[in-house]
């Protein structure tokens, strides 16, 4: 299947996670203006590394384990207005980490999070959904490791697997810059948090949220603000 945003298209048939309301959620919220190198990490069909190059004037490399969704992404990308600035390979971070003394104005990841869960019967949509294989602790030392020193890391997370995360960063040096909770309705409760952290301990935490829909079911003014230079609809 093929999703057409304002700038770009995206195939991601063929990727174990396919573009969804996460990512595009994190993609724009994401403080990546100014940056002149961006980390996508568990990059996927690419749609953050794509979001983060209509984003800004960075150079972008994705990173991914599956060598499929590698493939996708590399298509992805050369079909894109940004394709000289896009680059994919196909490692995992901690071998990404090993060989690339490169350090980052920004990270972006939407990472596997089930952490002790039911696995599903195909092998590569475990790796892209469980942490198994990139646990809290090992994606926080290795993002401290590939962030300059006033670099910033951007996820998202469901709501308990973000407070573990939070406390994985505190013990490898990353700190909490923002916190921005989704709700899926405005009278429910958050159900996903986007975070950022550096490596600055006296940075005071600011907070936000939105719903993505409200009480009638249609979309909110701050969803569709958030994503509005994205989304062909709004």
């Amino acid at each position: 299947m093929s999703f057409r945003f304002k700038q770009f298209s995206v195939e991601d048939t063929a990727c174990t996670m396919k573009v969804g309301t996460d990512s595009v959620l994190l993609g724009a919220w994401a403080a990546v203006n100014g940056s002149s190198t961006i980390l996508d990490i568990g990059t996927g069909c690419g749609i953050l590394a794509l979001m983060a190059a209509q984003r800004s004037e960075a150079d972008i490399i994705g990173i991914d384990i599956d060598t499929t969704s590698v493939e996708v992404a590399h298509r992805n990308f050369s079909r894109s207005p940004w394709s000289g600035r896009l680059t994919v390979f196909n490692l995992s971070l901690q071998d990404f980490c090993t060989r690339n003394p490169s350090q980052f104005d920004h990270i972006l990841t939407n990472p596997p999070f089930f952490v002790n869960s039911l696995k599903a019967p195909l092998a590569s949509r475990n790796r892209a959904r469980h942490n198994d294989e990139l646990p809290f602790p090992e994606l926080a030392r290795c993002c401290h490791q590939l962030l300059k020193t006033e670099g910033k890391l951007s996820l998202v997370l469901p709501v308990p697997e973000a407070t573990l995360f939070r406390k994985a960063a505190t013990e490898n040096g990353l700190h909490l810059y923002r916190t921005f909770e989704i709700r899926p309705y405005t009278h429910r409760p958050a159900n996903r948090w986007l975070m950022e952290f550096g490596k600055n301990p006296d940075t005071e935490t600011a907070t936000g949220g939105l719903g993505i829909r409200g009480e009638d079911n249609s979309y909110t003014p701050e969803y569709r603000n958030l994503t509005k230079n994205f989304y062909l609809n709004f």
